[in-house]
């Protein structure tokens, strides 16, 4: 019997690619570039799966001239913002996603922003790597201490709980907003607050962890900035379009905000040119699951997703 055929657009690990080329007839993009919508729509006639990345956008627009041949869309990634599930559902096609296996490694990427943010990172490497340190005093590169820190987490899922877990080894006070509280044994001393207003006027460290939604798009604007408290620290590893970036851009230039750590940003690839006019926003090109372990963990589940799928069974991470 054949084996179902799959598109597979972007270089995932090697440690995937081999196990898919074992059970499955892969199309693999070699060059690595993002998918463009005619591209998915072409090799929507030639394969029964897809394993997309975050780059390859499934619009209402795509979806409805998708050949019905496509069966599933096994998403190598936790947010699926990318993806129009309700016109995939109507379309009678299967999304999945790869949640839990991207945690602890999204997670630490945060601890490192907040502490890179709050400790003139930037400004730091340059002035030793550009060979200009010739100085000290003890008012030299004074930055803010997380230890011992109020710090909020806005979105309480995997990724939140496993940065709360690294934050309590930093003797953080922890605060968070979600759309239901924890339970205690879950929360471990945790400060919830219903209302997400509450819980900026508390948060001398901010860090976001919710995903990119109709409601969420523009979270944190210049209204809610205003909240935080004066020298706040506000990172970003969620989605950039949960930051309005004039609002944060204005506040860093108040100094209402100290410092900012991105690994988002509204326009990706390529970021904010704005930013890297100030060195007191540390920044990173969308890494926060970018290590070895949790890239083999991603494919393998998407993997897992499709044998479930063709075996006739229910996928365990299936969205519609």
């Amino acid at each position: 019997m054949s084996k179902p055929v799959i598109w597979i657009p972007r270089r995932l690990s090697d440690a995937t690619i081999a196990r898919a080329r074992r059970d499955y007839d892969v199309i693999l993009t070699e060059d690595d570039t993002p998918g463009t919508p005619d591209e998915i729509v072409a090799m929507s006639s030639r394969v029964d799966a897809m394993i997309p990345c975050h780059s390859e956008r499934f619009s209402a627009e795509v979806v409805a001239r998708l050949d019905p041949r496509l069966r599933i869309v096994a998403n190598h990634s936790v947010g699926v913002d990318h993806c129009d599930l309700d016109a995939l559902k109507s379309a009678g096609i299967m999304v999945t996603n790869t949640p839990d296996v991207l945690s602890d490694a999204t997670a630490e990427l945060a601890m490192l922003l907040m502490l890179g943010a709050a400790r003139h990172a930037v400004s730091a490497d340059r002035l030793v790597r550009q060979g200009e340190w010739d100085s000290w005093s003890p008012s030299f590169m004074v930055g803010k201490q997380v230890t011992g820190g109020r710090v909020g987490i806005v979105g309480m899922g995997r990724v939140g709980r496993a940065f709360a877990e690294k934050a309590r080894g930093f003797g953080m006070e922890i605060h968070y907003h979600n759309r239901s509280q924890l339970s205690s044994e879950v929360e471990q001393g945790a400060i919830f607050h219903r209302d997400l207003d509450d819980l900026l006027e508390v948060s001398d460290f901010l860090t976001l962890h919710c995903p990119a939604t109709s409601d969420t798009i523009d979270l944190l604007d210049a209204t809610r900035i205003a909240k935080l408290p004066e020298g706040a620290v506000v990172v970003n590893t969620a989605r950039g379009a949960l930051v309005d970036e004039d609002a944060l851009l204005a506040a860093i230039r108040s100094g209402h905000i100290a410092a900012a750590g991105l690994d988002c940003f509204k326009r990706e690839p390529g970021g904010n040119p704005a930013f890297a006019r100030h060195e007191n926003i540390f920044m990173l090109p969308h890494i926060g699951s970018a290590t070895v372990s949790t890239r083999d963990a991603m494919g393998f589940r998407a993997l897992d997703n499709l044998d479930a799928f063709f075996a006739g069974q229910e996928p365990g991470d299936r969205l519609v």
